[in-house]
């Protein structure tokens, strides 16, 4: 690198602060949301999509790149009769101000005037032509959301200049790599619901079930809910990662991966996909699970 890149990268820096560039992120969020309201289903969510998008859909499967994203909505009639829209609660940012997450609640509004409410997740990575989301999902709900109120960011402690070192940004994605195998194997000795609650934070959301008309909020609730009805000191499932997108900065990232059975079950798949979002709240605290 450059002395004069160098320059430019912390002349970069020093004109941002955590709130401004989570404040960028939100209101990309909310633009695309206003767009989509005025156009189909399909056209609506994929403008905001990387051409590299990741998205889990039914049954049981990841959809990977925009166009093939675009091909499994589409094979979906509903969806080009509706219409959709949008609203981020929360965001957050990495320190090195290129990648971030935000949730919140949707509604589809289907071509026969009925309306379907949904929780969302979205990992965002800043490109040339702006915010991108580059990991996706979505989740069903039983009601439309008792609250829309916004909850305080997730944020670094200040903007840094994106790192360049190709073999740090890898080491970082390592280790985040090796954080997502210790949760599994965390979890077949303590237990899935207490290994959820070790490895999360106290601000980490889950979308839950349909049942859920607002998000899990708190790693303990989290435990809670994923280890409802099984035995102490096991778990039925393990899981890994088989990709990782890490920020520069090494503060914030999401492992995209399988969820398997330990023990097969009849009508059920065999496998799921997830993806998880991770933070760190700095550099020397430990990663913890922040969205999923």
């Amino acid at each position: 690198m450059t002395k004069a890149v160098a320059c430019l990268l912390l002349a970069f820096a020093a004109a941002l602060t955590p709130q401004t560039v989570v404040d960028e992120l939100l209101a990309a969020d909310r633009a695309f949301s206003a767009a989509s309201a005025k156009t189909d289903l399909v056209a609506g969510l994929s403008a905001m999509f990387a051409d590299d998008v990741v998205i889990p859909m039914p049954p049981g499967q990841f959809v990977n790149g925009k166009a093939a994203v675009v091909d499994a909505l589409r094979a979906n009639a509903d969806n080009l009769t509706s219409k959709t829209d949008w609203t981020p609660v929360r965001g957050g940012v990495s320190a090195d101000g290129q990648h971030g997450f935000t949730f919140g609640y949707m509604t589809i509004h289907r071509g026969d005037g009925t309306d379907l409410p949904l929780k969302y997740l979205a990992y965002w990575v800043k490109q040339r032509d702006g915010w991108r989301v580059a990991a996706y999902k979505r989740s069903r709900s039983s009601a439309a959301p008792a609250s829309l109120a916004i909850v305080a960011a997730a944020l670094p402690q200040k903007i840094v200049a994106p790192a360049t070192d190709v073999a740090a940004i890898e080491r970082r994605r390592k280790s985040l790599d090796d954080a997502e195998r210790a949760f599994s194997d965390e979890a077949q000795k303590i237990g899935l619901g207490p290994a959820f609650v070790k490895f999360g934070s106290a601000d980490a959301i889950n979308l839950g079930s349909p049942d859920h008309s607002m998000v899990v909020t708190g790693a303990t609730k989290i435990g809670e809910m994923v280890g409802e009805g099984l035995a102490p000191n096991m778990s039925p499932v393990t899981w890994a990662p088989e990709r990782v997108i890490i920020a520069s900065s090494g503060d914030l990232g999401v492992t995209i991966g399988w969820i398997t059975r330990n023990s097969p079950e009849q009508n059920r798949p065999p496998r799921n996909p997830f993806f998880t979002i991770w933070r760190r709240v700095n550099a020397s605290a430990p990663g913890r699970y922040i969205a999923e």
